[in-house]
């Protein structure tokens, strides 16, 4: 201790820029939350949904001590993969009858 301070050093904390598992990568939760989606009725229950699961993602960000800009890159990573995998369910439902990408004639 100086002067009965603690050395600045000893308060230094290094900046959070590891993320262990990013959020883009979670396939289980990504397929979960689009077919979710792709199941909602209306338009208000998919984004009331929505919401939640982006409050639910952000707060577990901001638990883990990652600063708001990477959280939202975060999120609007996952966002991405989330309504490319809901456009993804709605090809494959549409196109239940054949795979065959010249169609009937």
């Amino acid at each position: 201790m100086v002067d009965g301070k603690d050395l600045p050093l000893f308060a230094w904390q290094p900046p959070v820029k590891v993320i262990a598992f990013p959020l883009v990568n979670r396939v289980g939760k990504i397929r979960d939350v689009a077919r979710k989606l792709h199941e909602k009725t209306t338009d208000r229950h998919a984004g009331y949904y929505l919401k939640q699961v982006t409050d639910g993602l952000a707060a577990h960000l901001d638990r883990l001590g990652i600063s708001p800009d990477e959280r939202e890159r975060q999120i609007d990573a996952f966002l991405t993969k989330v309504e490319q995998e809901v456009i993804r369910l709605s090809f494959q439902r549409s196109g239940a009858g054949s795979h065959d990408p010249r169609g009937a004639a």
